[in-house]
């Protein structure tokens, strides 16, 4: 048997969803943060995340690289569609406790706006954190275009081992002593935190990401992902997701839809910062629910009259 705290229906969850290679855990600083401000949230772990991630034997000390490029992972095989399912469950059980906030960071925009498209009546309030929400092109058609030409993704792409379409995934190695490597990513990702912070951060990391990130159905439509209220917070040191490609999104999603545009807000942070150091991100969050629920509560007693 399930049991729940009771509510008026008013009070908004966010549902946090994460980025690539990225799990709940990244959420539990910001998840603090917003429970002091009285704000619910729950993070979600997309398929093949969190607990249900693969750690070949080969990525712990001393790595046994032949391993590691060639074990078996669980996110093989794993689709876009998974991970919409997913959310759109977890999602339907925050709708049954009051409106619903569904928050995405960097790649997680794209699970996001491919689940509002299909299920716009589960979500109240859309966030989107320096997060990928393609709307005229696909999300990997985005990488070519001149927002991105100054991204130095050569770090990343150095720590890449095996053959993707042999493990039917993207696997990473994060736990590399390469300390050019090191330094290339903290740049790429967080030069505004300390070393020991960005280590703490890369080791909450999991080496698997899934391959499939949509096709051009999974773009946002105007009929259904536009219906929703959304934000778009900016970060504005962000070095892997630049501010003008994030600008670009919000544009191409504003013309989409110019009579539901995006609310735009900025922290200064770059790409993992704002969830090592959470509390602005989390009073900007603490906002935006408490204006949800003011519309819920709106919304109520209208109903009630």
């Amino acid at each position: 048997m399930t049991h729940s705290m009771k509510s008026d229906g008013t009070v908004p969850t966010i549902v946090l969803v994460h980025g690539a290679f990225a799990n709940s855990f990244t959420f539990a600083p910001l998840s603090a943060e917003l429970a002091l401000r009285g704000v619910l949230s729950a993070a979600v772990d997309l398929p093949g995340h969190g607990f249900e991630a693969t750690f070949p034997i080969g990525y712990q000390a001393p790595q046994d690289h032949e391993n590691m490029s060639s074990a078996p992972g669980h996110l093989r095989d794993v689709t876009l569609a998974d991970n919409v399912e997913h959310l759109a469950n977890m999602l339907a059980r925050a709708k049954e406790q009051g409106p619903v906030i569904a928050l995405a960071h960097s790649r997680g925009g794209i699970t996001l706006t491919a689940t509002a498209n299909a299920h716009p009546e589960l979500i109240d309030h859309m966030v989107y954190v320096s997060a990928w929400a393609p709307v005229v092109l696909e999300s990997a058609e985005y990488n070519a275009e001149p927002e991105m030409a100054e991204v130095d993704m050569a770090s990343l792409a150095t720590g890449m081992v095996g053959d993707p379409q042999e493990l039917g995934l993207l696997r990473c190695n994060f736990r590399s002593r390469d300390t050019n490597l090191l330094e290339g990513m903290q740049s790429l990702f967080c030069a505004d935190a300390s070393p020991d912070e960005f280590r703490t951060f890369l080791n909450s990391f999991q080496p698997d990401e899934n391959l499939d990130i949509g096709d051009a159905s999974d773009r946002a439509q105007a009929d259904t992902w536009g219906i929703i209220d959304r934000t778009y917070i900016r970060l504005s040191e962000d070095r892997s997701l630049p501010l003008r490609m994030q600008d670009r999104l919000i544009r191409d999603g504003d013309d989409l839809t110019p009579d539901n545009p995006y609310r735009v807000r900025t922290l200064a942070s770059s790409h993992l910062g704002w969830l090592i150091h959470p509390a602005e991100a989390a009073e900007q969050l603490a906002s935006i629910a408490a204006e949800v629920a003011e519309r819920a509560e709106g919304a109520t007693l209208v109903e009630l009259s």
